[in-house]
């Protein structure tokens, strides 16, 4: 199979997603606003709430919650790479990794390549994916990975395959 995403999120359902599919997306911005938000709320840590004290720091300036990171990627992987019609519930990821400071300005995107889909073998109505995803700023420098799992139902008998699914089959 290709590694082209020809389904959209609104109509996939488990066998739309397949080992070697990357999907590259999302546009999200940072402002210095929602870092100091998010950390004052929930990682109180000068680094991510308090420029002044921040550029003194060994960052030199201002920097995102690693936290904060991983609910922005979760917003452009809900929007942007989970089904609408079949999402489950996902049992969790695998090596969450901060590798650079995220700041105020970024452009946070995001490149998720499906490394297993396979059909759950005690719940048949359902598929079992393992993703490897990167969120990448304005540079493509990753400044996020891990490893999330999700299930997905699989698509009822009486729900045809998109046409470009069925092309892809033929």
């Amino acid at each position: 199979m290709d590694n082209v995403v020809s389904v959209p999120p609104a109509e996939r359902w488990f066998e739309d997603y397949h080992p070697g599919m990357v999907s590259e997306f999302g546009e999200y911005q940072v402002t210095q606003q929602e870092i100091v938000a998010f950390a004052s709320r929930y990682d109180p840590q000068a680094m991510h709430t308090d420029p002044a004290a921040a550029a003194q720091g060994p960052f030199g300036g201002l920097i995102a919650s690693g936290w904060h990171t991983a609910a922005m990627m979760m917003r452009m992987y809900a929007d942007n790479f989970v089904s609408k019609v079949a999402a489950l519930a996902a049992p969790g990821i695998d090596e969450l990794r901060w590798v650079r400071p995220v700041r105020p300005g970024d452009t946070l995107r995001m490149r998720v390549t499906v490394v297993e889909a396979r059909r759950s073998a005690s719940k048949p109505d359902r598929g079992v994916l393992r993703n490897f995803a990167e969120v990448l700023n304005q540079k493509g420098e990753v400044v996020m990975s891990l490893r999330p799992i999700n299930f997905v139902r699989c698509r009822p008998t009486d729900q045809p395959a998109s046409a470009a699914v069925a092309s892809r089959s033929a």
